[in-house]
């Protein structure tokens, strides 16, 4: 890492900390900090149900049946815990035909890919490298039922990405945007990509939207659809949305159908850090002991410093509030949903990995395989996304200003 680089990561850390710090003085201060009590209603096993919620929709590949009726039961789960003003952004994707292609072999076909690769830093390859590629053959997922539910394909038209909005009480004209993208592909029910962070976005819905609960600022919790053809939903909302930002319609009502941007936080396959392939090509059946949750800013984004300086942030309040998992920050955020936001405003993703050194490399063999299937997955894995919750709600919770009623 250059010099500069672990200079401005020092800053940033120290801006981060300052913001914690503020937030203990005022607890000594006789005030008590509110998020501890929110952290305690993320629940591992309501976690898990709502990851296993989605995966009855399959894979829910945009453009289909089940894709509609995922989007549909996201719409209903938000209502149902009092985020009741749901929206929808509306789009048309309307892709090339593209040529015919080859079916990809099996899953875990071809391996081992047992390569060393060396590299200094950055999110070139290090170690040993698996293959990678995304499963278009439905005879790869050996579940019949699954194979009918994921057999209809995907149609050139209309699409929608749903998002409901916790209103601030002070500042309802400024907002941070908590994202996920809900469709998936490969065949199996996409429960870690992206089942995972759709999860994570719906859980702290839930708990911002419960009884007593207030932030001086806004929060938009958006799903997302299209991520896997280009980041197509989250493209659309940036090109709508973007010139209505901080517009307060009808004038002097004291609403903002957009509120300013402040940073965008997105959420892309949160379950599984087993570690790099093994010599065979395979990897270890458990989660590794030092698994984390990557928190991702671009480096070379235009408001890199200011997403530098909010990954910090998210890096103090896992230390803060996270119960098992540590946060690492690394400057190459990449293939995600905060890409169209990244040289607007403050922009990182969590996930499981680093995009590009390890999960393009061969260190989840779910992804975009049929093997992304809720029981894939150990309380281990699903444990790592809810710390990835618990250390969301923590930084959004300071960001926000946060209160609970008592």
């Amino acid at each position: 890492m250059r010099f500069s680089t672990i200079a401005a990561a020092a800053s940033t850390l120290a801006l981060a900390s300052s913001t914690l710090l503020g937030a203990q003085q005022a607890a000594s201060a006789g005030a008590a900090d509110p998020i501890p009590s929110l952290v305690e209603q993320l629940d591992l096993e309501r976690y898990k149900a709502t990851i296993k919620g989605l995966t009855q929709f399959g894979d829910r590949r945009q453009g289909t049946d089940r894709n509609r009726a995922a989007l549909d039961w996201i719409e209903a789960q938000l209502k149902s815990y009092g985020c009741t003003n749901t929206e929808r952004v509306t789009y048309e994707f309307n892709p090339p035909a593209a040529p015919p292609r080859p079916q990809a072999a099996p899953a875990g076909a071809g391996r081992p890919l047992a390569t060393p690769r060396a590299g200094a830093g950055g999110s070139r390859p290090r170690g040993i490298r698996a293959r990678t590629g995304v499963n278009n053959d439905s005879l790869a997922q050996p579940d019949a039922r699954l194979r009918a539910l994921n057999a209809q394909p995907s149609v050139p038209g209309q699409r929608q990405s749903v998002f409901c909005t916790k209103v601030g009480t002070t500042r309802p004209d400024e907002m941070y945007i908590v994202g996920g993208h809900m469709d998936g592909i490969g065949w199996g029910e996409a429960a870690n990509d992206d089942g995972s962070g759709t999860a994570v976005v719906m859980e702290l819905a839930r708990v911002f939207s419960r009884p007593g609960v207030t932030t001086e600022r806004s929060i938009r919790f958006a799903l997302w659809n299209n991520e896997e053809t280009g980041l197509n939903g989250a493209r659309a909302y940036v090109e709508q949305r973007h010139p209505l930002q901080g517009k307060e319609s009808p004038a002097g009502s004291g609403k903002y159908p957009e509120p300013t941007w402040l940073g965008m936080i997105q959420h892309d396959m949160m379950l599984f850090d087993h570690g790099m392939p093994l010599a065979d090509g395979t990897l270890p059946r458990e989660q590794r002991p030092e698994a984390d949750v990557n928190v991702e800013f671009q480096s070379n984004s235009k408001m890199a410093e200011q997403s530098a300086k909010l990954a910090w942030l998210f890096h103090s309040a896992n230390e803060k509030y996270a119960t098992d998992y540590p946060a690492t920050v690394g400057p190459h955020m990449t293939n995600t949903d905060s890409g169209p936001f990244q040289d607007l405003i403050a922009a990182i993703s969590l996930r499981e990995n680093e995009r590009g050194a390890h999960v393009g490399n061969g260190w989840d063999p779910h992804w975009h395989q049929p093997t992304d299937r809720y029981d894939s997955f150990s309380d281990k894995d699903f444990r790592l996304g809810l710390n990835a919750a618990q250390t969301t709600l923590g930084a959004l919770g300071l960001l926000t200003g946060v209160k609970v009623a008592r």
